[in-house]
């Protein structure tokens, strides 16, 4: 079995974003891309040169095959993707914005993402990663994934990896919001590096001040906890060091969507690097703001060099 940096799970679907501005049901072209939190994260992986597995299950179909040719195209490796014949790859419709926050809409419900299921879990594949990167989103899509998402963060905790958590919650998909606060945070009490956007933090813990969002998780055994800020930066904190890192000044917003994806790309990759937190967290928050700058989901996530280069001249606006 080939050697992993990261291992990552979760949903892919083909995202098909509008051409031009307006209510989705007025347009009549879209170009296709790929989305999903998680390949997001192996893609932003791969472009920096780290091995990176993703492991799901695709519909035997033509949506299902461009998401294998993109991953290819994109070095990540997926040797744990199973076809499905019964269930077909989602799907998402996404508006074009000229700044902000798109529409979209989700095709998902009965996936065969969703029908991951604990028997698909191969021990050998995981073993081969250093560290596991997971998302609240496999969590939310069914209770097959979410055996599967628990059975796979206990199994990589007892063999000693490290394990990234970014809550990502969806409350469409959850039944409440009770239900959905209670098993993120299940899940993110196991994880060492927990990533949450201050107003994820806020409806987990109940608390405003991102220190105080930290602490509820270092509390549980967290070791590090980074809080997304937005266009302000982010805040970090462990058992002895905390502070808020300035976020990279943006001139002009095309598309949010996959900004959080790339920042933990940033500081996972920071970390695997020995990169200090404060270096990983500005890494985060460099490739966050590459992602809003471009339209797709994973556009702007940069090659290494050209990230270390972005890093080195902009670093004295975020001192």
């Amino acid at each position: 079995m080939k050697q992993l940096d990261v291992v990552t799970f979760g949903e892919a679907m083909t995202m098909f974003i509008a051409n031009q501005p307006g209510a989705l049901h007025e347009v009549s072209q879209f170009t296709r891309e790929l989305a999903g939190a998680e390949t997001n994260v192996a893609i932003g992986l791969a472009r920096l040169g780290l091995s990176a597995g993703w492991a799901s299950k695709l519909g035997n179909d033509a949506f299902g095959r461009f998401v294998i040719d993109r991953l290819k195209n994109e070095n990540v490796n997926i040797d744990h993707v199973w076809f499905d014949d019964k269930y077909p790859t989602g799907f998402q419709l996404k508006s074009k914005v000229l700044e902000g926050d798109p529409e979209v809409q989700y095709f998902r419900k009965g996936s065969a993402a969703s029908h991951l299921n604990i028997t698909d879990f191969k021990e050998e594949y995981f073993l081969a990663a250093k560290h596991m990167h997971m998302t609240g989103i496999p969590l939310a899509i069914s209770e097959e994934a979410r055996e599967f998402a628990n059975h796979a963060l206990a199994f990589m905790k007892k063999n000693g990896r490290t394990v990234s958590f970014d809550t990502n919650l969806r409350p469409s998909l959850w039944n409440s919001q009770e239900e959905m606060v209670k098993h993120i945070n299940e899940a993110a009490f196991q994880a060492d590096y927990v990533l949450p956007g201050v107003t994820e933090g806020e409806i987990l813990t109940g608390y405003k001040n991102p220190s105080d969002i930290a602490s509820f998780y270092l509390d549980k055994g967290v070791k590090l906890v980074v809080i997304k800020l937005g266009g302000a930066g982010a805040f970090y904190k462990t058992a002895s060091e905390e502070g808020t890192v300035p976020g990279f000044k943006v001139e002009k917003i095309i598309d949010t969507v996959g900004a959080g994806d790339g920042f933990a790309v940033g500081v996972i990759s920071g970390l695997l690097d020995g990169l200090s937190i404060i270096e990983a967290v500005i890494r985060g928050n460099a490739i966050g703001s590459l992602a809003v700058q471009a339209p797709g989901d994973n556009d702007g996530y940069p090659i290494k060099d050209k990230l270390l280069a972005y890093i080195e001249k902009n670093l004295q606006g975020v001192k």
